[in-house]
């Protein structure tokens, strides 16, 4: 009634959100396993029939008061039970329709009376989707799924409790072992044909003529043993697995792939929500009669000859899913009950040795008791993903930077047993010694582990799929040394493998790893940290290391001095044991709060000092954890506090590409501060990172490199000494055949380097502006930003902006103002500014763009103040020409930007002045500004700090004040004394704007004086 309710039965939803139980046959044997439970829960459990429930469970039923006899009181249509709890509330009351029960006992009755037997187990699970919580409380739920029957936190009259939770927990593993078993031998798609579909797909997703899709992917990377790559509860429903396949007519596919052929789902998210399971189309036999039914171009072009080479599964006999693997599959999730399992754990042999031996064989073993109820089936137990009871607010507080998970990769194995190598089955031996032998025999074994290749897939395998990993971990809770030195080194190992250090965490080994940093022993110590940086690869392992206190354990190992001369072995140890801290810190800073802790913990001078090292193998952690860090903004401080930019610029020459690329990246993140940049050129670090763009080969390092030179070239000082490097010939080679994250920085870096005048004729004699109006037909947000504001930067020049035109850059810059994202509109409004202000005709360029001039109107509506500010400015630039400003006019330009007049903000103010000062040259629209009552918030720009916003305020008041209405609303609103003030301004156009805005006002007083005089 938990798991089996939520995940294996199959709903439908109503207009009102109700949800109803299907009559499908895999809910018909649902119902009937809840409904012979429930019948038999009286006399099989007679004391856990007597519990009184949480909340009691109340539905609509169709039994009325006169089907119950004895034991109840009848009044009219109303029933209640003789039986009541401590507060004195009946165990079963009835309201016609409703019925309300508080225990089993009264539940099992009920249906000893209903006719319709399963219509009321119905009924009633429709009406309560959780009854388990109902039963025992919300509170109690959580904590014996996240506790398990080790239930300290529950008090001593909650046995009656925890076994019911036992009882209600193995009949969901008997249903859902009865569904698999129902569903493995029915007759369906396989996982196989499947995948050689796909497979087949992938090949039209490719370059070339024979590209009919853009995309092809699976939804997860996970596969299991029978391969699927669906949940398990979605398995047991029939489902293989989930695709998104974007076809080139249409929008991207979600598709489920079952046993009874494929359709289109709702869209399935990282939160797997219910909804986005459920078909929205017909059941096609294959993927590729689904994709012709929808995609036009799919369909036409493709070539049935394609298909011919090897004809696909779906088309050939279909096959069975194999039943032993299904069933082991679930046997490894802990969903076949403890009968159902087919290997017994061993019994521990009784050890010749005692004392030590002795404590070792029992920590090695201790863990069957305590994960006894891990075996129960709970949704927390699944692969990759967590039980929603034990996500706290803790779990989504990670940088937002990172991935939600580690992406999972699909776990490869054998078909059968016999593809499998020797060493296979000779690790599987050495952990059967492992988990019998006593210390002695425990060392051995450990170290004859050690000399299997560790690093190889199927030895990493082999250790955990015959409980080996277990073992390993237990015996770091023991006091022998050597047996923690073994288990470390072969953990160390194996946890680069995925699925192992998930593993690991999901053991809670990655506790035991952190306790052992506060050991002594140096060699231990260095282990453990090793082992965290690989296991720390993922969010919820990093969360366990901070708050187990393992950030702090791992920044106290830092402390060491690792530039001396002459050292000792002892403080080679020392220098090790900090490298490996660096490392797991390393692993560990990819979290937002893990950033802080280390910086709470004193990680930041310790860092500083470890940067003085001459050891590569040392710098390459450390300056990783600080690059990894330095999108904090207290770290860029430390970082230019400590003046560790000064061994940063200094590791640049180092002949290590793996260091500089992290160098590099450091000066990226920290070069956004102008002191930084100032001492990136003081301490001569310009030059090695221009060297580093002859490294071309390497795409990482010529990201760091080029993202570093552009945040340096936002100084043009900076801008200057690179010209000297020739950096900018370099750059403008680089805008072609490279990946979006150089292309991102290299067009940075020339929208910086355009604001020299000289450096935009370079850009034109390289060859550039052709390239860069190229780009403006990309998808990536962040390159479109930069590759605009390039452009804009290079149209100022007239020779520039002659070849962009003829390019057609125009249209391709006014097109992204279509793009959904607020940052590419802006900054293509921005680069259209220079681009009319420079054209040869502007006029009839605006007018030759079809809905242009409608696009920029519409984009009023935007709620961003940058797309606002930027459009305004545009408007400005294209209202000088007449016949656009009319037609601006018709598209209701006036009314659209009165609205905009009481913002606060001072960009958008100047432009937005500009803007209606323009606009005013046309027809009447000065008097429809002023009925607008765009005139008495623009007299309020005169209170503003900001000369820009005076100077296009002045020039809006001098235009508006041509209608005699607005002079009258501007004096009114006291305007005379501002503009008086501004009259004494240096600039001359603003004092003409002022001083002619005062004289219109001046006149119309006058006039009005005159007749007042002749009345």
């Amino acid at each position: 009634m938990g798991v089996s309710l939520s995940r294996a039965a199959e709903w439908t939803w109503d207009s009102s959100g109700t949800g109803q139980l299907e009559s499908t046959p895999m809910n018909e044997s649902l119902l009937n396993g809840i409904l012979r439970f429930v019948e038999q829960f009286s006399s099989q459990h007679p004391q856990e029939a007597e519990h009184v429930f949480e909340e009691p469970l109340q539905w609509s039923t169709t039994l009325v008061a006169s089907d119950f006899k004895t034991d109840y009181d009848i009044s009219d249509s109303d029933a209640q039970s003789h039986e009541k709890d401590s507060d004195g509330q009946p165990l079963l009351q009835l309201s016609p329709p409703i019925v309300c029960v508080r225990n089993f006992s009264q539940l099992s009755k009920l249906l000893h009376l209903a006719d319709n037997k399963q219509e009321e187990v119905r009924a009633c699970l429709q009406e309560n989707r959780e009854p388990v919580v109902k039963i025992l409380g919300a509170s109690v739920v959580s904590i014996l799924e996240k506790e398990g029957s080790h239930t300290d936190a529950l008090d001593q009259d909650s046995e009656a409790q925890v076994k019911l939770f036992l009882l209600l927990q193995n009949m969901d593993n008997q249903l859902l072992s009865k569904c698999l078993q129902e569903i493995s031998e029915t007759v369906g798609l396989d996982p196989a044909a499947v995948q050689t579909e796909v497979e087949l797909l992938k090949r039209f997703c490719s370059e070339g003529e024979k590209r009919l899709l853009k995309s092809l992917q699976y939804t997860s990377g996970y596969v299991f043993l029978n391969g699927c790559r669906a949940p398990p509860w979605r398995q047991v429903l029939g489902e293989m697995c989930y695709l998104v396949i974007e076809p080139y007519d249409t929008e991207a596919l979600n598709i489920t792939c079952g046993t009874d052929g494929v359709f289109l789902n709702g869209g399935i998210n990282q939160e797997q929500e219910e909804s986005g399971y459920e078909r929205t189309s017909d059941i096609h036999k294959d993927l590729v009669t689904l994709l012709k039914s929808i995609s036009p171009h799919f369909a036409e072009n493709l070539n049935e000859q394609d298909f011919a080479v090897e004809e696909l599964p779906s088309t050939q006999k279909i096959q069975h899913v194999e039943k032993k693997y299904v069933r082991n599959r679930w046997k490894n999730l802990g969903l076949l009950s403890p009968h159902g399992q087919a290997e017994d754990k061993k019994k521990p042999s009784i050890s010749p040795g005692g004392g030590k031996a002795g404590e070792i064989q029992k920590k090695k073993l201790g863990s069957g008791a305590k994960s006894k109820m891990k075996e129960e089936f709970s949704v927390s137990s699944l692969p990759g993903r967590l039980s929603s009871q034990k996500m706290t607010s803790d779990a989504f507080s990670e940088s937002s930077s990172e991935s939600e998970e580690e992406e999972e990769q699909p776990e490869r194995r054998p078909e059968n047993s016999t593809d499998l190598p020797s060493e296979y089955w000779q690790i599987q031996k050495l952990v059967k010694y492992l988990k019998g032998g006593d210390q002695t025999a425990t060392v051995l074994t450990l170290c004859a582990m050690m000399d299997f290749n560790l690093m190889q897939e199927t030895c990493q395998l082999a250790i955990r799929d015959v409980g080996g990993l277990e073992v390993l971990i237990n015996l770091l809770d023991t006091d022998e040394v050597k047996c923690k030195i073994g288990s470390l080194k072969i953990l160390r190992k194996i946890s680069h493998n995925l699925q192992i250090r998930r593993a690991i965490v999901d053991m809670g080994g990655l506790q035991s790893i952190v306790k052992i940093l506060d050991s002594p022993v140096k060699d231990l110590k260095a282990l453990a940290a090793e082992t965290i940086a690989n296991v720390a690869r993922f969010r919820r392992a990093r969360r366990t290391v901070r708050q187990y206190r393992g950030i702090k354990k791992l920044v106290k190992l830092l402390d060491c001095a690792p530039n001396l001369t002459n050292v000792t072995t002892d403080q080679e140890k020392d220098v090790e044991v900090a490298r490996c801290g660096a490392l797991a810190l390393w692993s560990c800073s990819k979290s937002t709060k893990n950033k802080e802790a280390i910086r709470k913990a004193g990680g930041i001078p310790l860092l500083g000092r470890l940067l003085k090292s001459p050891h590569e193998n040392m710098l390459i952690p450390v300056v990783g954890t600080l690059q990894e860090c330095a999108s904090e903004e207290s770290y860029r401080i430390a970082i230019q506090t400590f003046g560790m930019i000064k061994d940063l610029v200094k590791n640049l020459s180092n002949n290590n590409d793996e260091l500089h690329m992290h160098c590099a990246r450091a000066i990226f993140k920290c070069a956004e501060d102008e002191q930084t940049r100032d001492l990136v050129r003081k301490y001569k670090g310009l030059q090695p990172l221009v060297a580093l763009l002859k490294k071309s080969s390497n795409k990482e390092l010529l990201a760091a490199a080029t993202g570093a030179i552009w945040k340096c070239s936002i100084s043009m000082e900076n801008v200057a000494r690179f010209g000297e490097y020739k950096a900018l010939e370099t750059m403008v080679g680089l805008l072609t055949n490279q990946p979006e994250e150089v292309l991102v920085n290299v067009v940075g870096a020339l929208g910086e380097f355009a604001q020299i005048p000289a450096n935009k004729a370079t850009i034109r004699k390289c060859g550039g502006i052709k390239s860069l109006v190229n780009l403006l037909t990309g998808t990536n947000q962040a390159l479109l930003v930069n590759v605009t504001k390039a452009v804009g930067a290079c149209a100022t020049d007239m020779d520039n902006m002659a070849i962009i035109d003829q390019l057609d850059g125009v249209r391709l810059v006014w097109s992204l103002l279509k793009n959904p994202s607020a940052d590419v509109q802006a900054s293509a409004a921005w680069a259209l500014c220079p681009c009319i202000k420079n054209a040869k005709d502007a006029g009839e360029m605006v007018r030759s763009l079809v809905g242009g001039l409608e696009l920029i109107v519409n984009l009023l509506k935007s709620t961003n103040n940058e797309v606002l500010a930027s459009i305004c400015a545009a408007i400005a630039k294209i209202a000088k020409d007449k016949e656009n400003l009319a037609v601006l006019t018709d598209h209701g330009v006036v009314p659209m930007l009165a609205k905009l007049t009481n913002t606060t903000d001072d960009r958008l103010r100047c432009h937005l002045a500009e803007a209606i000062g323009q606009c005013c040259t046309w027809g009447i629209n000065r008097a429809s500004f002023g009925d607008a009552g765009a005139v008495a918030p623009l007299v309020r720009y005169l209170k503003s700090k900001d000369t820009a916003v005076h100077q296009s305020t002045a020039m809006a008041l001098y235009q508006l004040s041509k209608d005699p209405n607005n002079c009258i609303t501007m004096h009114g609103r006291g305007v005379v004394k501002p503009l008086i003030h501004i009259m004494g301004s240096d600039d001359e156009v603003l004092q003409e704007a002022a001083a002619g805005c005062v004289r219109n006002i001046r006149l119309l007083a006058l006039a009005n004086r005159k007749a007042q005089l002749f009345i």
